[in-house]
């Protein structure tokens, strides 16, 4: 079996969602791919664009592991059959896999990490579940927070951040990026130990 990484932004398709908070996972994605020096382009046999390169330097100056870092280009609520298939095709076990998406139960500005557990009413993350057969693998989750007022969960993370958000969504991305590349080259619990550490007081 490979000893990669498969990291999956998921989101729906096409430039009229691209800004949504439904699709800060691909937007870490892109920011991921582009750390590992690679550009996507259509997977021959999963419904997704793809880029295969190597993330981060381990001790010594080697390397990082190597990593395929994937955007399903089905629409959010059917990202398991993409994600299944690369699984497949690269031989790469679930525990090995690493779901980036968006989470209203987390603040705007924060990051949580997990590996395993419930998929907390996300439809994207409830049919990779079912489509992979497990839901042990990790999950980066990108705080959007919860929706204002009685406004719909669903409406919501259908659209664009706020102008507010967007002057600090460049950093929240770039965290995420970080999270991601540290779970790749020293695992999931150092990343935790960093990312869920509480902010220092001054």
């Amino acid at each position: 079996m490979s000893d990669a990484f498969v990291i999956v932004g998921v989101g729906n398709p096409g430039p009229m969602y691209a800004g949504n908070r439904h699709n800060v996972g691909q937007m870490v994605a892109d920011l991921v791919a582009a750390r590992a020096g690679v550009r996507f382009s259509k997977h021959p046999r999963a419904n997704a664009v793809v880029g295969e390169g190597r993330l981060g330097v381990r001790p010594g100056g080697v390397p990082g592991p190597r990593v395929i870092v994937a955007k399903p280009l089905s629409y959010m609520n059917n990202s398991g059959g993409p994600v299944s298939t690369l699984l497949k095709y690269y031989g790469v076990e679930p525990e090995s896999l690493i779901v980036i998406h968006d989470e209203v139960d987390i603040p705007f500005d924060s990051i949580r990490l997990k590996s395993g557990g419930g998929e907390g009413g996300h439809n994207g993350l409830r049919d990779i579940t079912a489509a992979v057969g497990t839901r042990d693998y990790l999950r980066v989750r990108v705080g959007v927070g919860r929706p204002p007022g009685r406004m719909d969960t669903a409406d919501y993370v259908l659209r664009d951040f706020t102008l507010g958000e967007r002057s600090d969504l460049p950093m929240l991305i770039s965290d995420a990026a970080d999270a991601t590349e540290m779970i790749v080259t020293e695992g999931l619990l150092a990343a935790q130990g960093k990312f869920h550490a509480p902010a220092p007081t001054s």
